[in-house]
């Protein structure tokens, strides 16, 4: 029965008609982890703040993102942001690009998981030697520029080569408010073939997200052991 159905044939095919899209997942994905870090990045300077306003606040925005699922926060953005624009300013949104809605949702989700991998980085570095650099006569923004956040970037860097791979996996959710960017096209031959061969279709795109995802968890881990011999040299110094 397996061979009867089962055409391989339609899994190579697939292929062609898949990659065009693909630059279209790594735009979003791009522009939520761009996004996504800045965010993050004010985030764990709140956390790590002296005041306890803008740590409840973001502390209280991590849990919130972090109960959330992907796919209710897409629906949330898609739906509430219109909605807000129009009751609130009196702009229509309905419109708009969807690609926009997805950016927005995967920069939030982003932010609350890089804001705690940028303080656990920061965070590991010791601070004798912030307060060593200090003493020498650097400002503090400089002390953290030359010395921290070198030494932090290390720390953080397989954390954030997970968090990028975990955001082209949930970029996937796109297709379900009409984007059409890899799996949205995949979606599409299977619809334009009456819902059959679609087991070829998603094998094909399942061996694209394979491929991506080891190609980038490599590409972390080659970033990684070359920062480390720049940054035991910073600590050595």
């Amino acid at each position: 029965m397996f061979e009867k159905y089962f055409d391989i044939g339609y899994l190579w095919g697939a292929f062609p008609q898949l990659l065009p899209y693909l630059k279209i997942t790594f735009a979003v994905a791009g522009l939520a982890v761009f996004f996504g870090t800045l965010l993050g990045l004010v985030l764990a300077f709140m956390k790590m703040g002296k005041s306890r306003v803008l740590q409840v606040i973001a502390h209280g925005y991590t849990t919130i993102m972090r109960c959330t699922p992907s796919i209710v926060l897409l629906f949330l953005v898609y739906y509430g942001v219109p909605f807000l624009a129009d009751s609130l300013f009196n702009v229509n949104l309905q419109n708009i690009y969807k690609g926009v809605f997805v950016v927005i949702t995967f920069s939030l989700q982003f932010a609350a998981m890089m804001s705690e991998v940028i303080r656990s980085a920061i965070q590991s570095i010791d601070k004798g030697q912030f307060e060593a650099a200090v003493s020498v006569g650097l400002t503090p923004w400089q002390a953290y520029r030359r010395i921290i956040f070198p030494q932090a970037f290390v720390v953080a860097l397989p954390n954030f080569g997970n968090g990028l791979i975990a955001i082209l996996q949930e970029g996937a959710l796109a297709y379900t408010i009409g984007f059409i960017d890899i799996v949205g096209k995949a979606n599409l031959i299977i619809a334009s073939n009456f819902n059959s061969h679609a087991l070829e279709i998603y094998i094909a795109l399942a061996v694209i997200y394979w491929v991506i995802s080891i190609v980038i968890e490599k590409i972390f881990e080659l970033l990684e052991k070359t920062f480390s011999k720049g940054s035991r040299s910073i600590k050595a110094s």
